[in-house]
């Protein structure tokens, strides 16, 4: 398939070449938080925005870092030329956007920084009610991992404590060009119903990042430099390890901080 434009590797741009999986993906937006405003991070040659750019219910924008993908969809969608910016998702101002209104986020994103870009949607995490990405399949696996996993992480935990995180389907090398060389899987994230965390959300991140960059080590071990009061909590965890916990049980730590 001929291309306007070049995937460039220091992106990390693999455009998909699917019509049938694209549709699949916009169609996996189900509207939860009664957003009306959908932004796709990393349009490149718009083969998933012509399945939202029409709708009726959404009003799409596209977010894209690529100068030359930006002109080929301006190209293409001359009418939506306002809505087509120019732009990093990791450093952008979201409320350029939307204001303060609910925003979901939705893409093909780079695996290159597909781990930075939930990071972006957590530090944005009370305005963007859902989020329907394509991720490599072992990252994809690790954040949706349950606790007990041997892959479940600093992503798992922090995406779980504020969404539901669903495994959607599988997506083949061949339909991308260039092809990858790994599988793809398409997720969604569901903002929960209540997105505010009974202890110091600051301190809640900071213990399971620290927990997580020793995790061979106890929690007591790991913890030792935040002053934990043990005595608060079941003394079981103190001799776990963090992917023993559950997001509740790192909430309880958080709140014996001292």
């Amino acid at each position: 398939m001929k291309h306007h434009v070049s995937p460039k590797k220091a992106l990390g741009q693999h455009f998909l070449a699917d019509a049938h999986i694209a549709r699949q993906i916009a169609g996996s937006l189900t509207g939860h938080g009664n957003y009306t405003a959908v932004l796709e991070v990393g349009p490149g040659t718009g083969m998933l925005s012509r399945h939202l750019v029409n709708r009726e219910d959404i009003r799409w924008y596209g977010l894209e870092v690529d100068g030359e993908s930006v002109l080929y969809l301006h190209g293409k969608y001359p009418e939506l030329k306002n809505r087509i910016i120019e732009g990093d998702f990791l450093s952008w101002d979201i409320s350029t956007i939307a204001g303060k209104e609910p925003l979901a986020v939705i893409g093909n994103f780079p695996y290159n920084i597909s781990s930075q870009i939930l990071f972006r949607v957590l530090y944005n995490r009370y305005q963007i009610p859902e989020v329907v990405g394509m991720f490599q399949k072992e990252v994809a696996k690790r954040i949706a991992a349950p606790p007990g996993s041997k892959t479940y992480g600093i992503l798992s935990v922090l995406m779980q404590a504020f969404y539901e995180v669903e495994l959607l389907f599988d997506v083949p090398p061949h339909v991308f060009v260039p092809p990858p060389k790994v599988d793809s899987t398409v997720l969604r994230f569901t903002s929960r119903p209540d997105m505010s965390l009974d202890c110091d959300e600051a301190l809640f991140f900071a213990v399971v990042k620290t927990s997580f960059n020793q995790r061979r080590k106890t929690l007591r071990n790991s913890l030792k430099g935040m002053h934990i009061n043990w005595a608060e909590l079941d003394p079981r965890m103190q001799g776990e390890r963090p992917e023993q916990l559950t997001v509740q049980e790192f909430v309880e730590i958080a709140r014996q901080v001292g």
